[in-house]
């Protein structure tokens, strides 16, 4: 912590009655009242899951009347707000500031997930553009966007991972890999706060991170949303909070802790994971703020008696602000007067939320002007750019047999129902993104002076329309290609969206099954929030791209690939499996005793093929690599890894080349790969080069359950290609760990 910043935030804490303490901790929303009697939470909640449109969403915050709790701001009982209104925010801060009796000012938060008005692709799809510029860039866009609403605080980046395609949230998490999900974390740390934040703070430009959530959310049993979680500690600190531990490092200034409990103790109320691990382990000086309502919830875990129960035990585990419920300004006055929490305890609290305060310069420069309010009414050319641009490098081809990329004279006969829906292309939790902005794969088409038919025919929900597929069929003679958009609506995933069946939804496949009877060429565009099990269109269909749900800029990004202007690079950063009942299926996975093979007694389903269809970092190009000549040199610190990669294919491509490793025996059971790092090389058809990775030492150990932290001389095996299943390998013996590796 900034020494001159804790110098004034205990010169200030010193002069706050308990109240006011407390009240720091106290987040609450606008609560709507009038013909529309729910929190905001719960309105956020239905625009997400699909209950209610974006639209509905904007008519009801506009039209209802909202009491901001201004008399409790007056009295320094609330220390952040939860909403986008920019003249609102300028309002409530003037009451903090110049009508509070310390002037202390709110932090105003919102969930900026992918993109602010610019929507970038859901962040399981932007992770697989394996590609740190890209992150970064679009988080500070989006920090610049929000911030120019009145905006301090985002609720990302999620750095959940997540193993397990029926969680609705796997869209909103960078997927099932440690390694590439701590690199994405740390580039979204930077993007939202700055390079320099926050030793020299955070300017008007960005805004305060938030890891989410804390921790191993992403593993609920059975992949349903806000359900328990068991794990032995060296999972935890192996496979799920490497991720947290290099955001942390990066300088996020807050974190969110998790809904689900671990281990049987709720994580809002659990000391080891907020006191031991985050703060005391990892030496976080931001603050944690809880889930929407989980204090409260505690009492429904069956942890906490009552509110005030659970607001003792959270303020004692470490939580330091309460989201929603009122709990702590309810209860904590009391529980501090009985004994049952120290004020010391609140202290560290209050602390820590006015070093991140200050450190945004809130108390310098609290309120926006009319020029900042009004900066991206109209959403600038370059971001636009930088949307598509992710976009582009987020999809990911996964079948092509010779059919793609089409060409200018293509007669193209484009069906289904989510190509022409600009609303659904954004996806789950891009609350602040406009429809008018969106542009629809069937728009993209056209932008491109496509030779189109549309047909809608066939959407997630719904039947089939018998007179829509009757024109198609008999246009096929003026058709040669069909392009079938199919996929699931943005309420399909996202938070409180699992899925029990991952296959996909409604009368989809049976529509594809009926393109395929037609014998002309059939390209499945992907429109989706999570892997999908497609064993029969992986087997059937001629081409299949993995669209994910990409943002304001989908249908023109689409387009670029179908045509063949940009040559797909994008890898899958969760696995697909080929049936649902295989889930979870992850590709580092622990050693068994039986590995599964052909023989019964192993570790296999009867009904079920043993591996995945398309395993992590999977993604093809519309030219071919050839990876050969792998090579591992041994330094004292590190591990050189050399491989050379060709392009044999007629144009040009870039390729991701992906360095896994296998400690082959340890006195824990390890993963049969890790991803350890990646480099991306451009190749011109023909041309060769050889890549070179490095592989520090100390980052091939792992943690036991006591969190000491293990490197062990043995072999260990070196993989590189083109995805977890496809790569070169070779084993070297490792001798000579030191004590210096260790640390």
């Amino acid at each position: 912590m900034d020494r001159e910043i804790k110098r004034r935030a205990e010169d200030l804490l010193r002069q706050m009655t308990l109240e006011e303490k407390i009240g720091q901790m106290n987040q609450l929303s606008p609560s709507i009242v009038g013909g529309f009697e729910v929190p905001f939470e719960e309105l956020i909640e239905m625009m997400t899951d699909g209950r209610i449109s974006h639209e509905e969403f904007n008519n009801i915050l506009m039209n209802s009347e909202k009491d901001f709790h201004e008399d409790d701001i007056r009295a320094g009982r609330i220390g952040s707000c939860l909403m986008n209104d920019p003249k609102k925010a300028n309002e409530l801060q003037k009451i903090a500031m110049e009508e509070s009796r310390l002037g202390i000012p709110l932090i105003i938060g919102f969930d900026v997930i992918h993109g602010f008005q610019t929507v970038f692709p859901i962040p399981l799809a932007e992770a697989g553009s394996f590609d740190t510029e890209v992150f970064q860039e679009s988080a500070a866009i989006a920090a610049r966007e929000a911030r120019s609403h009145g905006i301090q605080w985002t609720f990302a980046p999620m750095l959940d991972i997540a193993r397990d395609a029926r969680w609705g949230r796997i869209s909103e998490s960078p997927g099932e890999d440690p390694y590439l999900s701590a690199v994405y974390g740390e580039a979204k740390v930077k993007g939202f706060q700055g390079e320099e934040a926050p030793e020299k703070g955070i300017d008007r430009e960005h805004l305060a991170a938030c890891l989410k959530h804390f921790v191993a959310y992403g593993a609920v049993e059975g992949g349903k949303d806000y359900n328990t979680v068991s794990m032995s500690k060296s999972m935890l600190h192996n496979g799920y909070l490497p991720p947290f531990k290099k955001a942390v490092e990066a300088g996020a200034m807050t974190a969110m802790a998790a809904f689900n409990d671990f281990n049987g103790v709720p994580c809002t109320t659990n000391p080891y994971l907020l006191r031991t691990v985050l703060k005391e382990e990892y030496g976080f000086e931001g603050y944690v703020v809880s889930d929407a309502n989980a204090v409260l919830e505690c009492v429904n875990h069956g942890f906490a008696e009552d509110r005030k129960d659970a607001s003792v035990k959270a303020a004692n585990a470490g939580m330091d602000m309460d989201m929603g419920t009122s709990c702590f300004i309810e209860n904590l006055e009391q529980a501090v007067k009985e004994g049952l929490v120290s004020e010391q305890v609140i202290d560290d609290a209050v602390r820590r939320i006015l070093y991140v305060k200050m450190t945004l310069g809130l108390f310098e420069n609290p309120y926006l002007s009319e020029e900042e309010i009004e900066k991206y009414d109209v959403l600038p050319a370059e971001h636009v750019a930088a949307s598509l641009e992710a976009a582009k490098k987020s999809i990911v081809l996964l079948k092509n047999e010779k059919v793609l990329p089409v060409k200018k004279e293509t007669r193209i006969a484009l069906a289904g129902r989510l190509a022409d829906m600009p609303e659904e292309v954004m996806g789950a939790w891009a609350i602040a993104g406009r429809t008018s902005d969106c542009v629809s794969i069937k728009q993209g088409l056209e932008n491109r002076n496509a030779k189109m038919k549309y047909y809608p025919c066939c959407g997630p929900e719904g039947d089939l329309n018998e007179d829509e597929i009757s024109i198609l069929f008999g246009n096929l003679e003026e058709t040669d290609v069909i392009v079938a958009v199919l996929g699931e609506t943005s309420s399909m995933s996202g938070e409180a969206a699992s899925r029990a069946d991952i296959t996909l939804p409604g009368e989809q496949r049976s529509f594809l099954k009926r393109l395929k009877e037609t014998g002309k060429p059939v390209v499945l565009c992907m429109m989706n929030g999570r892997p999908l099990a497609l064993d029969w269109e992986a087997e059937n269909i001629d081409a299949i791209v993995e669209c994910w749900q990409l943002g304001i800029q989908m249908g023109n990004a689409v387009a670029e690939v179908l045509y063949g202007e940009y040559n797909p690079t994008g890898k899958l950063a969760a696995t697909f499996p080929a049936l649902t009942g295989q889930c979870p299926m992850y590709y580092n996975h622990p050693s068994t005793g039986r590995p599964g093979s052909r023989s019964k007694f192993t570790s296999r389903y009867l009904d079920a093929p043993l591996e995945p269809l398309y395993p992590f970092g999977y993604g093809l190009s519309y030219t071919t690599f050839a990876y050969k000549g792998l090579s591992v040199t041994e330094e004292a610190d590190c591990l050189k890894i050399q491989v050379e990669i060709e392009n044999t294919g007629m144009r040009e491509g870039e390729e991701t080349i992906q360095l896994y490793m296998q400690d082959v025996t340890a006195s824990l059971v390890r993963p049969v790969k890790e991803l350890k790092g990646f480099c991306k090389v451009t190749l011109k058809p023909g041309e060769s080069k050889k890549a070179s990775m490095i592989l520090d030492k100390k980052d091939m150990g792992f943690y036991d359950d006591d969190y000491e932290y293990h490197l062990e001389d043995g072999e260990f095996r070196i993989y590189a290609g083109a995805n977890a299943r496809d790569c070169l390998m070779e084993s070297i013996r490792i001798c000579r760990f030191s004590k210096e590796d260790v640390m």
